[in-house]
């Protein structure tokens, strides 16, 4: 990926003309290019590794693969969140670690832990740089040194068993190395998040990814059957069994834990086999209430599609529901859904059948495969439109939550309520977007999109304004995140959230697995 932006910088391109014009008139930019650095200008801290630990380090995984050059450190300086992208293009590399260690084996990665342990050196496990949430940012204080543990060297697919329909392997994988792998034998674990052209296997199962497949395989984690964990204190390896009774499951221990309790370094999960049939098409709903209505009967019916995705009036017309079509404004009113089919030829006939007849029982329109076909072929577009914006003065973010059904209409108004409130009381009133991604029987998840003239370098304004939807989302009784993980950005929210007895469960496994504290400090645990 671009050091300071999203994905291949081949595929960056500039506003088009429609959408620069309604970027311009909507939020009241310039639309005048930002100025960056350049990747040599960014600004690094000191190395401070210690000259024994580095020779210690270099012993176990060979020196060509402990490297402190400026550009490693600075593309292993943080994640993709606004924020973090915004302080790189400003050339601050100040949480930029101090060397990045590429080891080769789970053997390599125990190890590895064992000497920062002794050597109180903080190890951030880095996968594919996705993070969003500020899960990779290093703490180096109190610490005698940083860090990056980086597991592109772990990437093989260490074993298909074709019985059971699991496929075991390493972290450093990247989506599209898996399924390249799997698809030559012909299956497909079927997790496509958007970021999922440049993010890892191991960063799948530590922030708990959801797909945009989900309706019709379900959220990564949900598929996981076993996992081989590096700590600090020994290895840890989980999952024998489809199920069990064995006291609580301690792969969820795992999932979700964000490199702050060990390193995954090898995860099974479910695959299928690869889909005979692709199809994708558009439907269009009066509101996003009816819009969102239909997807909870098709839900609770159990008659689900692969894919089923809506967008809000909002985000329906300026284009966002079909990244491609961005700026192309909807003439016609109501919202985009997008439902989308894949397996054997007969079962897609028949779910396809199924779910338009429900939906066509609801109020539902069809608009036809062409649209579904753009949502397709643009779907891991949307980051590179993050960079164009902001590039023309435009502060754009994301963020997420989940809720129960009944629930979803207060989540709706009062995240929108807040956003808005705080983004006008700054001076810059914000466009506010939403859809819905995956579903559930008894409950959704509403991802929104911001966007508002960036104020100063937006730092600031993007802080209060996070700030104020967090809250907004704990008070109205849903999760600080449904797929994007805690990292740091998130921790604050996270105690509301489980309270404080769920806190102190947090901090007992962390003090028990990595005593000295050298996981990813200050990820994840409040």
């Amino acid at each position: 990926m671009h050091w300071a932006r999203w994905g291949d910088p081949a595929l960056a391109a500039p506003l088009s003309d429609e959408l620069r014009t309604l970027v311009i008139g909507a939020l009241g930019v310039s639309g005048e290019p930002d100025i960056t650095v350049e990747l040599s200008e960014v600004r690094l801290p000191d190395r401070t590794l210690p000259t024994d630990f580095r020779q210690a380090i270099a012993g176990l995984v060979g020196a060509g693969y402990v490297r402190t050059d400026h550009e490693t450190r600075v593309r292993h300086t943080r994640g993709k969140s606004t924020p973090d992208l915004i302080r790189l293009r400003g050339g601050d590399g100040s949480e930029a670690p101090d060397a990045v260690v590429f080891p080769a084996s789970h053997d390599e990665v125990q190890t590895l832990l064992e000497i920062c342990t002794e050597h109180r050196v903080a190890v951030v496990p880095f996968g594919g740089g996705t993070s969003v949430v500020g899960g990779l940012a290093t703490v180096g204080e109190g610490f005698n040194g940083v860090i990056a543990l980086d597991v592109s060297r772990l990437n093989r697919l260490v074993e298909l068993d074709i019985e059971s329909q699991i496929a075991h392997l390493e972290p450093g994988l990247l989506g599209p190395e898996a399924e390249t792998l799997l698809a030559e034998r012909g299956y497909t674990i079927g997790h496509f998040p958007q970021s999922f052209e440049f993010a890892s296997i191991g960063g799948f199962a530590a922030a708990r990814s959801s797909g945009q497949a989900s309706a019709g395989y379900g959220r990564f984690d949900a598929n996981v059957v076993a996992v081989k964990v590096a700590t600090p204190i020994g290895t840890l390896e989980v999952g024998n069994s489809p199920a069990n009774a064995a006291g609580p499951d301690l792969r969820q221990v795992v999932l979700g834990s964000e490199g702050a309790f060990g390193v995954i370094t090898k995860v099974a999960v479910r695959v299928r086999p690869v889909p005979q049939v692709r199809i994708y098409e558009a439907w269009r709903f009066g509101s996003f209430a009816e819009g969102a209505s239909a997807m909870r009967t098709l839900a609770q019916d159990g008659t689900l599609p692969t894919v089923l995705r809506l967008s809000d009036e909002a985000e329906t017309f300026i284009g966002l529901a079909r990244p491609d079509a961005v700026g192309a404004a909807e003439q016609a009113p109501g919202c985009l859904m997008i439902t989308g089919y894949e397996g054997t030829d007969e079962r897609t006939r028949q779910t396809r059948t199924d779910v338009t007849r429900i939906l066509i029982g609801l109020d539902g329109t069809v608009v036809g495969e062409a649209e579904g076909k753009s949502w397709a072929e643009g779907r891991f577009h949307g980051p590179y439109l993050r960079d164009s914006l902001l590039d023309s003065g435009v502060l754009v973010e994301t963020f997420e939550s989940a809720t129960f059904w009944s629930n979803m209409t207060n989540l709706y108004d009062s995240v929108r309520a807040a956003l808005t409130e705080e983004l006008v009381s700054q001076g810059t009133p914000p466009l506010v977007l939403c859809h819905i991604s995956h579903v559930y029987a008894t409950g959704v998840s509403l991802y929104f999109t911001v966007a508002c003239k960036k104020s100063g370098d937006g730092l600031e304004q993007w802080a209060k304004a996070k700030s104020a939807v967090s809250t907004a989302i704990i008070d109205a009784g849903a999760t600080i995140s449904h797929h994007h993980a805690v990292g740091r950005d998130h921790k604050a929210w996270l105690a509301k959230e489980i309270g404080p007895v769920g806190v102190e469960v947090l901090r007992a496994i962390k003090d028990r697995l990595d005593p000295a504290g050298v996981l990813n400090p200050g990820a994840l645990i409040p």
